[in-house]
C-alpha cells in the first residue's frame, strides 16, 4: 500500500464505484407496461409551462437530485423537451449518465495525469472530464436542432394542407387534426399532442403557446403568435393560414437559395487541398521528370 499513490488509489476507487451506476443508467429498463404508464403520466410535466409561471420539478432520484444542481436539471429538462423527449433518454437517466460520465472521465484522467504529472496532461484530463460531463447536453442540443430544422421544413406543406381544409369548411382544430393524422414527422406529433392537451381541458391559447415553447422552432413560434392574435382580434383564420403559408414557402425557397450560394465557398478548401495537388502531379509530373532527366544527363 505504501508504493501506491493516494491519488491513483482514489481514482481507481471512483472508477470502480461509477461503473455499476453507469451500467444501470445505460442498460436498466423498466417493464414495458409500467414504463408506458409512467411516460403517459409524466408527459407534459415540464418546467415552466407556457401560459403560467407554475411548473413542476422533473422527477429524479434522491441521490441524483442531491448531487445535481436544480439549474442543471431544468436545463436538461428544457433540452429534452426541445429534442422531443426521446423514449430511450428519460430525464433521470440523463442526469445519472451525466454524473457517471463525469466521474469515470475524471477518474481515468486522474490516473493518466498521476502517472505523467505534466501541465499538458492535467489540462487534457480536465478538458476530457468537462466534455464527458456535458456530453448528454450536447447530444440533446444536437437532436433538438435537427428536430427544429425538420419542423421548419414541414411547416409550409402542413400550412398548405390546413389552409385547404379550412377553406373547405373545416374548423381550425379539425384542420390541425387532419394535418397531424396525415403527417409523419415531428410537427405532426406536436400537433396531435396539442390537440390532446386541449381535449383534456387545457385552454386553447395556453396549448398553442406551449406548442411554440416546447418545439422552439422560430417559424412555428411566429405562426402560433399570429394564430393567437387572430383569435384575440377576431381575424379570419383562413386569411392567417393563407398568409403564413405563403410566407413559409418564401422562407423555404430563400433558405434553399442561401444554401446553394454557400456551395462554392464550401468547395474551395477540398478543391485546394485534395483535387488541385493531384491534378498538378498528373499534369506536371511527367514534365518535371523530363526536365530532371535532361539536366542530370
Amino acid at each position: 500500500m505504501t508504493g501506491i499513490p493516494l491519488s491513483v488509489l482514489g481514482a481507481a476507487t471512483a472508477v470502480a464505484l461509477a461503473l455499476p451506476l453507469l451500467g444501470w443508467a445505460l442498460l436498466a429498463r423498466p417493464a414495458a407496461a409500467a414504463g408506458q404508464a409512467r411516460d403517459n403520466l409524466h408527459r407534459g410535466l415540464e418546467l415552466g409551462t407556457a401560459g403560467d409561471g407554475r411548473g413542476t420539478r422533473p422527477p429524479t432520484g434522491g441521490l441524483v437530485r442531491a448531487l445535481t444542481p436544480a439549474g442543471t436539471v431544468a436545463r436538461l429538462n428544457r433540452l429534452a423537451g426541445t429534442a422531443g423527449r426521446p423514449a430511450d433518454w428519460p430525464l433521470p437517466r440523463l442526469v445519472a449518465a451525466k454524473l457517471v460520465l463525469g466521474a469515470v472521465a475524471g477518474g481515468l484522467g486522474l490516473l493518466v495525469a498521476s502517472s505523467r504529472p505534466t501541465l499538458v496532461t492535467w489540462l487534457m484530463a480536465v478538458a476530457v472530464t468537462l466534455v464527458a460531463y456535458f456530453l448528454p447536453e450536447l447530444l440533446l442540443y444536437s437532436r433538438g436542432q435537427e428536430r427544429q430544422e425538420e419542423i421548419g421544413l414541414e411547416l409550409a406543406d402542413t400550412l398548405d394542407q390546413m389552409t385547404i381544409a379550412v377553406e373547405a369548411g373545416l374548423g381550425f382544430e379539425s384542420a390541425m387534426a387532419r394535418a397531424g393524422k396525415n403527417g409523419t414527422g415531428p410537427l405532426a406529433e406536436e400537433l396531435v399532442r396539442t390537440l390532446q392537451d386541449i381535449a383534456v381541458g387545457q385552454p386553447r391559447r395556453d396549448a398553442y403557446l406551449a406548442l411554440a415553447e416546447r418545439t422552439g422552432a422560430p417559424d412555428l413560434r411566429r405562426f402560433i403568435r399570429a394564430v393567437v392574435q387572430a383569435d384575440v382580434y377576431g381575424v379570419s383564420i383562413a386569411d392567417v393560414l393563407r398568409t403564413q403559408a405563403q410566407e413559409m414557402r418564401l422562407k423555404r425557397r430563400q433558405r434553399a437559395e442561401e444554401k446553394a450560394m454557400q456551395i462554392p465557398v464550401k468547395v474551395i478548401f477540398p478543391l485546394i487541398l485534395c483535387i488541385l495537388p493531384t491534378l498538378f502531379i498528373v499534369l506536371l509530373g511527367p514534365a518535371v521528370m523530363d526536365i530532371v532527366a535532361a539536366f542530370s544527363g
